[in-house]
C-alpha cells in the first residue's frame, strides 16, 4: 500500500466541508478523470460494442452498488475491506493496481485520504445519481437487492451447488507459493494466481490447484516459467472462466487442454508461442468472451478467422 504522509492527510482533512467528504465536488472529479474511461456504459467503437473492464460502472451511483463481475467492490463505512480502495492503494507495479499504467495518473495522496475518509463515513453519494442508463429497477443505497451483471449472474449458477470452503482448503496452493482469494466473501468459487512466485512457479507446484478443482473459477499463470504440461490442471476446473496464461512460453499444445472449458470467457494469451492452429481450439468455445493475442504468434489471418467463429467476442491483437 501506497504511504500517505501526514502533510498529505492534513491538505485534504481541511477541504472536506463540517458534513463530511461530499462525493459530487471532491470524489466525482478524479475518479471521473481516472477511472470512467474504463469504467463506463458500453458504447460502439468502430463497429466493436466497448464494454466496462471487469464489467465494472463507475458512472453512476447505482453502479457502484451494483458492483463488478467479481461482486461488490465498496463496502461503505470501511475502505480497508472496499476492492476499489484496495486497488487504488496497491503497489503500482502490481498488475491489479488501478489505474493501470498508461491509462491515467494514479490517486495523489490528497485523493487517496479523501477516498478513504469518503467510504469510512459511509460511502453517502448525496444527491449525485450520474448516468442512469442500464440502471436496474432494484438498487438500494442499503446495498440489498443488488443487481448482478450477466457473468455475476454465471458465477452465481457455478457456486451454487459447491459446499462452502475456508482457507485450510488451499493450504497446499499457498505453500507452493499460490495466491487464492474468494471472489467474494459469501461465494464457494476462488480466483488463484501464481504472478508473484514468477519463474520460481513449476508445473508440479501448480498441480497444487487440484486440491480445490471445482471451486476454482479464475486462474492466473502468466509471468511463470510453465510449460505446455502445467496447463493440463485446467481440464481439471470444470468451473474455469477466467484463464491467464500471457508473457509465457507456453504453446499450440498447452491449448489442447482447454477444449472442454464450456464455461471459459476469458482468456490472455499475450507475449506467448500459441499460433493460428492453438486457437483453433478456441472455435469451439463458444461462451468465449475476450481473447488476448497481441504478441503472440497468431497472425491477423488466424485471429480474423477466430472472430467470424466467435463473431461476440472481442479478439485482441494489437
Amino acid at each position: 500500500m501506497r504511504l500517505v504522509t501526514p502533510v498529505a492527510i492534513f491538505s485534504a482533512l481541511i477541504l472536506q466541508s463540517a458534513n463530511g467528504v461530499d462525493f459530487e465536488n471532491e470524489i466525482w472529479p478524479f475518479i471521473e478523470a481516472k477511472c470512467v474511461e474504463c469504467h463506463k456504459a458500453p458504447y460502439e467503437d468502430n463497429g466493436k460494442t466497448k464494454k466496462p473492464k471487469a464489467e465494472l460502472r463507475l458512472d453512476g451511483a447505482w453502479a457502484w452498488i451494483a458492483g463488478s463481475e467479481n461482486g461488490a467492490v465498496l463496502e461503505a463505512g470501511d475502505a480497508d475491506e472496499s476492492e476499489l480502495y484496495i486497488r487504488v492503494t496497491l503497489p503500482e507495479e502490481d498488475d491489479d493496481f488501478m489505474p493501470p499504467s498508461g491509462k491515467a495518473d494514479p490517486l495523489t495522496p490528497e485523493e487517496l485520504v479523501l477516498f478513504k475518509t469518503w467510504i469510512d463515513e459511509g460511502a453517502d453519494f448525496g444527491g449525485w445519481h450520474g448516468n442512469l442508463e442500464g440502471k436496474p429497477a432494484k438498487v438500494t443505497n442499503a446495498g440489498k437487492a443488488l443487481p448482478v451483471s450477466e457473468i455475476q449472474e454465471v458465477y452465481k449458477r457455478l457456486g451454487a451447488d459447491l459446499p462452502a470452503i475456508e482457507e485450510k482448503a488451499w493450504a497446499e496452493i499457498t505453500g507452493q507459493g499460490g495466491r487464492v482469494m474468494k471472489l467474494s466473501k459469501d461465494s464457494p468459487l476462488l480466483s488463484v494466481d501464481f504472478r508473484l512466485s514468477g519463474e520460481d512457479a513449476t508445473d508440479e507446484q501448480i498441480g497444487s490447484v487440484s486440491s480445490v478443482a471445482p471451486h476454482v473459477a479464475q486462474l492466473d499463470l502468466s509471468k511463470t516459467a510453465i510449460t505446455d504440461g502445467a496447463v493440463a490442471i485446467v481440464k481439471e476446473l470444470p468451473n474455469l472462466v477466467r484463464l491467464n496464461l500471457s508473457q509465457t512460453g507456453i504453446g499450440d499444445a498447452a491449448l489442447a487442454n482447454v477444449k472442454g472449458l464450456k464455461e471459459l470467457r476469458y482468456i490472455n494469451l499475450y507475449d506467448t508461442e500459441v499460433t493460428d492452429k492453438g486457437v483453433a481450439v478456441l472455435e469451439k468455445l463458444p461462451n468465449l468472451e475476450a481473447v488476448y493475442l497481441w504478441q503472440s504468434k497468431v497472425t491477423p489471418a488466424g485471429a480474423k478467422k477466430l472472430s467470424k467463429a466467435l463473431p461476440d467476442a472481442f479478439i485482441n491483437i494489437k
